[in-house]
Formats: C-alpha cells, structure tokens, sequence
C-alpha cells in the first residue's frame, strides 16, 4: 500500500510505501491513459449538453477521485469539439466518465487525433528513457509519435531501441525520412543499424545518403561487428598539437558527446578527420583542468597509453578498460592512423545479450522507507 502525500499535473508524490521496478503489463481491460485514452474520438450522451449529440469530440484530459474504499477511479472526462455549428470551435467540456461511449479496445488500438500530450511527456526525459516509453505504446500510436519528433531526437531515440524495434521502425518512416534520420546518427550506430538489414536494403540507403555522411558509416562496416573497428566511433575528439587546452576544452563541452567520449582527447598530425594523420598521443580531461588555457595540448601529451586495434576482441577490449581504468580508448592501424575510439558504453552493448532492452534485471520490490519521497511520473 503506498501513501500519497501529493498529486501535481506531472507527477504523483509518495512517502511510504512500496515500489515495484516490474515492467508493466496490461491486464484485460486496461489501457494506458496518456498512451492510448487521450487524444482518442469518441461520443457523448449528455442531456445537459444536447449539442454534442451525434458529434465526434476529442478526450483532452482525465480527472480521478477516491472512492469510499480508497480507490482511484476515472470519473470525469474532458472532450474537445470542433463541429461546425458550436458557438465556440474547439470548445472544451468536462462530462461524466458514464456519458462517454467509444471507448473500447479496438478504438484505443488507433493513434487518435494527436500526440501532443505524449510528447509533452517525453520533454525533458533521457533518449533511453523515451525508447522504453515508446516501445510501451501500441504500434500505431509509436510511429505517429515518430513522425512528430524532430530528426535529431528520433535518431537519439532510435539508437536506444532494440534490433528489432529499430528495423521496424526505421521501414515505417519511408525512404526519405530513413535516410535523414541515418544521416544525424552516430556513424557506429547507423552502421550497426544497417548491418542487422539485407546488404540490397543497407546498400540503397547508403546510396542515398549524404557522401560526408555515408563514408565513415562504410568504413566502420568493412569490420566486423564484435571487434574494436566495428564497435568504435569514427568522430572521437581529435585535435593537432598546436591546439590551445581552452580550444580543448571547449570541444569537450559540446553538449552531444557521450561522457565517455568527453573524458579523452586524441591528439594527431593533420588530417583531423579519421582515419587521421600519424597518431601522437591523447589527453586526459583531468590533464586539461589542471593546465593554463594559453598552454598547448602538444605539451602535455600522454604517449604512453597502450592502443587498441581495429581486430581486437571483446574480450581484448574489456580487459584493455579494466587494465586501464579507461571508458575511452584510442583504435589505431598498423601505420600509426587513428580510426577512431572505442567507449567503455559502445562496448557496454556488444557484451550483454541482443535482447537486453527488452528484458529486465530480476524483479525488485524497492522499499522507499519512511519519510523518503518517491516521486511516479
């Protein structure tokens, strides 16, 4: 039994009780109420309000009260018309949860009228957190949401998802919104994406791309996927010698990297851009907070970490992290090139099973003891 000591428009705030971390499962008869129940068409028969009769309106909200046995149920409904022939267009009623009829399994199968109150959710939450969100969602409510997410963030979402969930739905987009969306991926992950399609399928994509975009993607394909040419990026941070540490260290504050991507910088001979010119050394972060912004990173080379190589095993590449106490390292050829990094997180998804996001750890009832608040969204 939990003991609610808030409920706010996003959020229900609890003190005692217990949580469970088990996946969610519906039973017969239930639905998800921002999933599947808002943003749905149904009908209302209200004699209060005779101008609804006969008209298609819009669930736009729910309100629950507590009962005498201390449950919460659903009890008023708040609809949206937009008929011809109201006094107002778009105008909003609240009525009984008894007066609304077309609600039924089939209907909610359907995506409604909108996503906006799903993507209001999705403001905000990590990318992970959005892929489990979504892959909640029936099928079709999941691609409307992708279609209504900007490119940036639905490649973000895309590459948290699982094999399977990202062939789906990456065929759902189209041919052109695909490849858009491949081209704002990381280059490992839309490799690792275009690696689980037929060769005929990946190859017309990539065909398609950007030529900026689609190279690196087609360098890190020629290797295979369980060693460190596969499952490295090609866009590590790289700068020359003669770059300044506040050049540096205003790369490592670029908002899109990975903190392990962020903890590393490589050092190379020109060109910049893998696979670089000789390879020279790298520079830990803690390195380029300790030194004056005017000094060059040139002068505070690490040359003496040990590199990885594009055929290096998993298992190479784990012991390497943990020799090393690293969660980024550089992956360099024979003659001295720098491919690209390999991060302890790229890594991370090779070693656990295909499925792991699909699945969960062994279920845990969390207690959140007493006077600990615990915060449902």
């Amino acid at each position: 039994m939990l003991r609610v000591t808030g409920i706010e428009p996003r959020a229900v705030t609890l003190n005692t009780g217990t949580v469970s971390l088990r996946k969610l499962h519906l039973r017969p008869g239930e639905a998800l109420a921002i999933g599947q129940i808002l943003d749905t068409r149904v009908r209302v028969t209200d004699p209060d309000l005779p101008e609804l009769a006969d008209a298609d309106v819009t669930v736009v909200d729910l309100g629950i009260e507590r009962t005498r046995t201390r449950d919460w149920v659903v009890s008023r409904v708040a609809v949206r018309a937009g008929r011809r022939g109201l006094r107002r267009r778009h105008e909003t009623h609240v009525v009984e949860w008894s007066s609304v009829q077309g609600i039924t399994q089939s209907s909610l199968d359907l995506p409604g009228q909108g996503v906006a109150q799903a993507l209001m959710q999705f403001e905000g939450m990590r990318p992970a957190d959005v892929a489990n969100a979504l892959r909640e969602l029936p099928p079709k409510r999941r691609g409307e949401i992708a279609a209504a997410l900007d490119d940036e963030r639905l490649a973000d979402v895309l590459q948290e998802l699982p094999p399977d969930d990202q062939k789906a739905m990456l065929t759902a987009l189209g041919r052109d919104r695909a490849v858009t969306i491949l081209e704002e991926m990381d280059p490992d992950d839309a490799a690792d994406l275009l690696g689980e399609l037929p060769d005929t399928e990946a190859e017309a994509l990539l065909e398609e791309m950007d030529p900026e975009e689609s190279e690196p993607v087609r360098r890190l394909l020629l290797h295979s996927p369980d060693t460190a040419g596969g499952v490295m990026t090609s866009e590590p941070i790289i700068v020359s010698p003669s770059t300044t540490i506040a050049e540096a260290l205003a790369r490592v504050r670029n908002p899109d990297l990975t903190p392990a991507a962020a903890s590393i910088v490589f050092v190379v001979r020109p060109p910049t851009s893998t696979p670089t010119g000789k390879y020279l050394g790298c520079v830990h972060l803690q390195a380029l907070l300790r030194e004056p912004p005017a000094h060059l990173v040139g002068g505070i080379l690490d040359t003496d970490l040990a590199q990885l190589h594009p055929e290096d095993s998993l298992e190479t590449m784990t012991r390497y992290f943990a020799t090393y106490n690293l969660v980024c390292g550089p992956v360099v050829d024979e003659a001295g090139h720098l491919l690209g990094a390999v991060s302890v997180d790229d890594l991370l998804d090779e070693i656990l099973p295909r499925d792991w996001r699909e699945t969960e750890p062994e279920d845990i009832d969390r207690p959140s003891g007493a006077g600990a608040q615990v915060r449902i969204r």
